[in-house]
C-alpha cells in the first residue's frame, strides 16, 4: 500500500521500551501491506524497526551513507540497500522513496529528518502524511515550543496542521491510510 519512511534513533544506548516500540511498528507494517524505508542502519531503533518489518513480512529499503557502511552499521539484511555519498543524499532518497513518514523518538538526526519533511510540506513541495508516534511523551516540549513560536509568526499556523501526533501504532497507520486514500 505505502512505503513508509521511519525516522528514529540509531543509538545503542536506548531504553528497551524505545526498541520495543520500533520493533512493534516494523511488525505492524507488513500485515497492512506497507513497506519500510529506513536509514539503513542495523543498530538501535533503526535496526529494530527494520528487523520488525521483516518479521512482519514487509519489504525493507535501507538508505545509508558510505561513511556508516564503513563503520559496519549497515543493515545488510535489507531487501534493498542504497549506499549514498553523504547524509544529505540519504535524506533526499528517503524522502523521494517514501509515501508517508513516521517519526519515533530520536536525537538530532531524527529531528533533522522530521524538520526537513515538515518544512518541505509547508512549502507545498509534497503532500505526504507526517506522523509523530509518541506513546511515552518524548515530544511534548518540542511541540509546545513550536506552537509557541507559531504565535510569533516565525512558523505559520497552517504548518502546525501538517503533522499529526499519535500515541499508538494503529492510530499512526490509520491516519496515513486515510490520508493516502481519502
Amino acid at each position: 500500500m505505502a512505503a513508509i519512511g521511519v525516522f528514529c534513533a540509531s543509538s545503542t544506548r536506548l531504553a528497551q521500551t524505545h526498541l520495543d516500540l520500533a520493533t512493534a511498528l516494523g511488525k505492524a507494517l507488513g500485515p497492512r501491506g506497507h513497506s519500510l524505508v529506513s536509514g539503513g542502519g542495523c543498530v538501535g531503533m533503526m535496526g529494530a524497526v527494520a528487523d520488525g518489518a521483516r518479521a512482519g513480512g514487509a519489504h525493507t529499503l535501507g538508505v545509508i551513507p558510505q561513511s556508516l557502511v564503513d563503520l559496519e552499521v549497515a543493515d545488510t539484511a535489507s531487501d534493498d540497500l542504497i549506499v549514498t555519498t553523504d547524509m544529505g543524499a540519504r535524506k533526499n532518497i528517503m524522502i523521494e522513496r517514501s509515501d508517508a513518514f513516521i517519526t519515533l523518538p530520536g536525537g538530532l538526526g531524527t529531528l533533522d529528518e522530521l524538520f526537513e519533511v515538515w518544512t518541505t510540506a509547508t512549502l507545498a513541495l509534497h503532500t505526504k502524511p507526517i506522523v509523530i508516534l509518541d506513546p511515552d511523551g518524548f515530544y511534548p516540549g518540542l511541540l509546545a515550543w513550536i506552537n509557541e513560536i507559531a504565535t510569533t509568526e516565525f512558523v505559520r499556523t497552517e504548518a502546525l496542521a501538517l503533522v499529526t501526533v499519535t500515541t499508538s501504532i494503529d492510530a499512526a497507520l490509520d491516519h496515513i491510510e486515510a490520508s493516502l486514500n481519502p
